[in-house]
């Protein structure tokens, strides 16, 4: 009875086993059709992320463009007055010299008015400045009791942009005599 009992077990243990490959085997296609699905489902979500990226790259590049192209519109906007009194005071034809003249300080203080609001600014180093090559171009150098590499006169004075130099000032230094 005993060897009965143990065979029963054997038997049962190897339909078990029989019985779990089987079903390992039947579910074995249906995880492969699963993964499958989903590597395809992550196929095509990173196809839409790629298109998405190049869209938004696409985008960025236009937008950039365009502000490029259109950054200057509001200071255009602000010359283009003063152009207008310019062109006005040339076609004065009354000869009155101070009225001419109140004319052009209006323009200039106009023009110094749009260029406040671009943030540009002057550039004029005073006579005995050191030379600061950032802003400053020398011109020439002339001997002088000065200091070398001091301003000695302003030729043209110079222009910033915020922090950045848009025309240096034209200078001339003082070097050692010789």
């Amino acid at each position: 009875m005993q060897e009965n009992q143990n065979q029963e077990n054997e038997n049962n243990v190897v339909e078990e086993t029989v019985s779990s490959e089987t079903a390992v085997e039947q579910t074995l296609p249906e995880q492969v059709a699963a993964l499958e699905a989903r590597v395809a489902e992550l196929k095509e979500q990173l196809l839409r992320a790629h298109a998405d990226m190049e869209n938004q790259r696409r985008r960025n590049a236009e937008e950039l463009v365009s502000t490029q192209k259109y950054a200057i519109s509001k200071f255009a906007q602000e010359l283009v007055s003063v152009k207008d009194y310019l062109e006005m005071a040339l076609l004065d034809q009354s000869g009155q010299i101070d009225t001419l003249k109140m004319g052009v300080d209006m323009t200039l203080k106009q023009l110094v008015a749009a260029f406040d609001k671009a943030q540009i600014k002057d550039i004029v180093p005073k006579v005995g400045d050191k030379l600061d090559p950032h802003q400053h171009q020398a011109m020439s150098a002339e001997a002088s009791d000065a200091e070398p590499n001091t301003v000695l006169r302003v030729m043209q004075k110079g222009y910033l942009v915020a922090d950045r130099v848009l025309r240096p000032a034209m200078v001339v230094v003082a070097k050692a005599k010789d």
